[in-house]
């Protein structure tokens, strides 16, 4: 039973990142290396946040209970802020908009969600079962449902994010930062799993929606992709190798 929920919760939380992967991303030498970058610079604005909050615990009381909260509250906001901070770097990206951002993003979402549900991944197998106290029986399928949306998520914010900072619409940087704010923060409803899912999953539909008609998306070439009768699509993923 162990086996099941682990293979099922990782298929869950990495099944859509990695069908990306194999089939838009592996074939192509440089789009693996700006996924790689992505994950890298998620590990350094992880490792900035990281020092600065246990430098923070060290210095504080650590027999209030209230102050630890508020440290706990102040990370995550830190970490969401650096994590934003690199993707300012966007000049760089400027001859790859839009694809190679989108791949950097999801190698940002993957590293992400990695770090967040590999130890939840890890004691899935057991020995022990969750629930056995009275608390939620959700907690593994939960958990591998928002590292998915997360993972999307930060494809379609660094998508936004982007052309935000190309063409100097600042509130679409602002309306990012705060939607990644918000989702992070919704983490805290747990293990009120549905009080931080259905929002979780509202914003991501929604992003997905504003990234694809920022990417030049339409409705009319999303109906040709599906139908199989869009030609450019076609001659650009089965030409000659």
């Amino acid at each position: 039973m162990t086996a099941a929920v682990f293979f099922g919760c990782t298929f869950i939380a990495f099944g859509p990142a990695i069908s990306l992967f194999l089939f838009t991303i592996a074939r192509e030498p440089l789009r693996v290396i700006f996924l790689i970058a992505g994950a890298f610079f998620w590990l350094v604005s992880l490792l900035l946040a990281s020092l600065v909050w246990f430098i923070s615990v060290q210095i504080s009381n650590k027999e209030s209970a209230s102050q630890q909260k508020g440290l706990l509250i102040f990370g995550v906001v830190l970490s969401v802020l650096l994590q934003e901070t690199f993707p300012a770097f966007h000049e760089v990206f400027k001859c790859f908009f839009c694809f190679f951002v989108l791949v950097s993003g999801l190698g940002f979402g993957f590293m992400s969600g990695a770090f967040s549900v590999v130890n939840i991944l890890a004691d899935s197998v057991g020995p022990g079962t969750v629930g056995i106290h009275g608390d939620s029986q959700h907690y593994f399928l939960s958990s591998a449902f928002m590292t998915m949306a997360i993972i999307l998520l930060h494809m379609f914010w660094g998508v936004i994010f982007f052309d935000g900072c190309e063409k100097r619409r600042w509130f679409v940087v602002a309306a990012v930062v705060v939607s990644h704010l918000v989702v992070s923060c919704l983490t805290f409803q747990n293990p009120q799993y549905v009080s931080s899912l259905v929002p979780t999953y509202i914003i991501m539909l929604s992003m997905g929606i504003w990234a694809f008609y920022t990417a030049g998306g339409s409705l009319r070439n999303l109906k040709l992709c599906l139908t199989c009768k869009d030609k450019d699509f076609l001659l650009a993923n089965h030409r000659p190798r």
